[in-house]
């Protein structure tokens, strides 16, 4: 990024390249929208070729592009004015009626909207922390970084969100 800052834009399309996948996962479980998702990849990466002065270069590529990614989830929510949290569960009946399941494959199904349901129930905070550590398997030090605070914060509240998590899911289940 700091070859992007000094002018060679061309660099732009490794550093997409490496980190796109990962920017895409990370906003399709912030907004479970497939189209979404890929446009705000393409947003996240031309914000970082308008801006590219507020990589400082001290930090993580890495933290600095989630900073960027989770503002335009904010942003794109907050025009529509809805919250990440709102998304659509509608359609998994649908999904696994067409689909001729084993009894695994349906308990792991049910499971799986179990804990969507689950996660959806979260406040956006709680569930940005759950999926930047679990999901995208980020280290407490760069979601520190991410979300301007201490890692020994970002412990506390990942641990009371997975246990917030957890009561959901048991609530749910039974």
């Amino acid at each position: 990024m700091l070859k992007v800052k000094n002018g060679d834009v061309d660099k732009i399309g490794l550093l997409y390249e490496r980190y796109n996948r990962q920017l895409f996962r990370f906003l399709f479980n912030m907004t479970r929208q497939k189209e979404l998702s890929e446009d705000m990849v393409q947003n996240v990466f031309l914000r970082m070729l308008k801006y590219p002065d507020g990589f400082i270069g001290f930090g993580e590529f890495k933290s600095w592009m989630y900073h960027i990614a989770r503002n335009a989830v904010y942003d794109h929510f907050r025009k529509v004015k809805r919250t990440p949290a709102h998304y659509d569960l509608e359609g998994y009946e649908e999904r696994i009626e067409g689909e001729h399941l084993t009894d695994t494959q349906l308990e792991k199904e049910q499971e799986l909207k179990i804990l969507e349901t689950a996660m959806a129930r979260l406040s956006d905070e709680n569930r940005e922390l759950l999926i930047l550590c679990r999901f995208q398997e980020l280290k407490y030090h760069e979601i520190a970084k991410i979300l301007n605070t201490t890692e020994g914060a970002i412990k506390v509240r990942v641990h009371r969100a997975l246990n917030l998590l957890k009561s959901n899911y048991l609530k749910i289940e039974n």
